[in-house]
């Protein structure tokens, strides 16, 4: 079992397809959902396999205050580029008064089958016990934003 972190693939086919809109005013809802360290994502993840709110995914973390699914993501810079790379930003999230332990997350857009958009490694597992669990996204910026699109 393994978290590696990634772009996935199937998010790389649908945005060429035109099926993933990041602008200011999609109407398109974007999740993060929080897994063990017993879980297998990586590029060739393509899809949450859980119900959102009622039936975690394989390996998704469960706890006080964590719901299946995860938590809804907001598009804090819409994308943008610098140079030859796009890329787009989500606010940092929070599970308030949370004990959960996690060693990565999934990106995921919400509808359909819930296509997979990026895997996050977070290195170890983290915890929170009755204390807030936070996912802090990087600088929205051509080096670090979490999902940017760059030409070799």
């Amino acid at each position: 079992m393994a978290i590696t972190q990634a772009m996935c693939t199937s998010f790389k086919i649908a945005l060429l397809n035109g099926e993933m809109d990041f602008s200011s005013d999609t109407s398109q809802v974007f999740r993060i959902a929080l897994y063990t360290s017993a879980a297998t994502l990586s590029a060739a993840t393509t899809a949450y396999g859980g119900t959102i709110g009622v039936t975690p995914d394989t390996n998704e973390v469960t706890g006080t205050n964590y719901t299946a699914g995860g938590n809804v993501l907001t598009i804090s810079a819409n994308p943008a580029s610098s140079g030859t790379t796009a890329f787009l930003d989500f606010a940092d999230t929070t599970w308030t008064d949370a004990t959960i332990t996690a060693r990565g997350a999934l990106i995921y857009k919400v509808g359909g089958s819930n296509p997979a958009v990026a895997v996050l490694d977070f290195g170890a597992d983290k915890t929170s016990t009755a204390g807030d669990f936070q996912v802090q996204f990087p600088t929205a910026d051509a080096t670090n934003a979490i999902v940017r699109i760059a030409t070799p």
